[in-house]
């Protein structure tokens, strides 16, 4: 049972790759079942043994992209609830040098995959995933801060929208610079008096 579950779940992230090899080369709407077995080196009915559409490989295959990104991050930066529970208000900060490191470090190490996915926002639905992470983590974070409510989403969005260009940038440069620089860089833009500027 497990070696048959295992196959299954190499065989769904085969397909995953395969989509998102496809991505980079077109837009979804033309992206063929075929392409994606031919990419996975699977018959069409090993895809349509796992999925009945396309759309269902690509909902999927956010959840891989999202969950591979996440498992970077351990237990204790990803206890949400503590952090915001906690006295200290520097707990609730997300934008810090413990999150922006795997951050960057999944990146360099999945270029294609993030070039794939910042080319295909809509896609991936990444307003959809910034949306989540808006109401459960930004937003009670901000409120740590005694922020307006109207204010917060620009907020989120601004920081998020920067660190986003910024990322982007460094994709283009194929992630030449060091980690620990562009962590510096952020966390000047984020808390510049940190660099004793004004």
């Amino acid at each position: 049972m497990k070696a048959t579950q295992s196959k299954y779940f190499r065989t769904a992230a085969r397909m995953d790759e395969a989509l998102i090899a496809c991505l980079a080369k077109k837009d979804l709407a033309y992206i063929t079942v075929k392409e994606i077995c031919a990419a996975a080196g699977v018959n069409r009915s090993t895809f349509y043994l796992h999925y009945e559409t396309i759309d269902d490989l690509l909902n999927e295959c956010v959840e891989y992209t999202n969950n591979k990104c996440f498992a970077r991050y351990s237990a204790e930066l990803t206890d949400v609830k503590k952090r915001l529970s906690s006295p200290s208000r520097e707990d609730a900060i997300f934008l810090s040098p413990a999150y922006l490191r795997p951050y960057f470090e999944f990146v360099r190490e999945n270029k294609r995959l993030y070039q794939v996915v910042l080319r295909h926002q809509d896609v991936f639905r990444t307003r959809r995933t910034f949306q989540r992470l808006f109401d459960s983590v930004f937003s009670p974070a901000l409120d740590r801060f005694r922020l307006p409510a109207r204010e917060k989403p620009y907020i989120v969005h601004f920081y998020l929208g920067g660190l986003t260009a910024v990322v982007g940038a460094w994709l283009e440069r194929d992630c030449a610079d060091p980690i620990e620089q562009m962590i510096a860089l952020c966390m000047r833009c984020i808390l510049p008096e940190q660099d004793g500027q004004a």
